[in-house]
């Protein structure tokens, strides 16, 4: 009975451990590759990705987002951050993991902080999702974060 029991919460564990649309996981299974591409446009072929974060509770924290290349470069975005944990999490510790087309990459996120780079990623975002009127049909910079993807030092 009790072995049955481990079994079956291992197995409700396993399943919850990505996640799925809007529903929030744990850790990021798959290959990991120590290697980050030169070249981020693959992703352009992936409307969403996961992304693998710390928390303070010492499980990881994923969820499924957008993300964006422009020349080369991966960035990736929260709208609304205010209302999210995981952007205060990635200040805390810039060292995530992302999932891309079933791969892992241990990567560091990096603010952008200037308003040019933030227009050029929210454009990027702009053009890879239709959003001709922005998120909401306002200013796709306005109310949102974003991030480049580095690879860890």
């Amino acid at each position: 009975m009790i072995k049955a029991a481990i079994a079956i919460a291992a197995l409700v564990l396993l399943a919850a451990c990505e996640p799925s649309d809007r529903r929030p996981g744990l850790w990021l299974s798959g290959p990991v590759q120590q290697t980050l591409p030169a070249d981020w446009s693959f992703t352009n072929e992936h409307p969403e990705i996961f992304l693998e974060v710390s928390t303070p509770y010492l499980l990881p924290h994923s969820v499924t987002i957008w993300c964006a290349e422009l020349d080369g470069n991966l960035y990736l975005g929260a709208r609304a951050p205010e209302t999210k944990r995981w952007p205060g999490w990635v200040d805390d510790d810039p060292d995530v993991r992302i999932k891309v087309a079933g791969d892992v990459y241990p990567v560091t996120l990096e603010p952008l902080t200037d308003s040019a780079s933030i227009t050029a990623a929210a454009a990027a975002y702009a053009a890879k999702y239709d959003l001709s009127g922005g998120l909401a049909g306002g200013d796709p910079a306005v109310g949102q974060r974003y991030w480049v993807v580095r690879p860890r030092a």
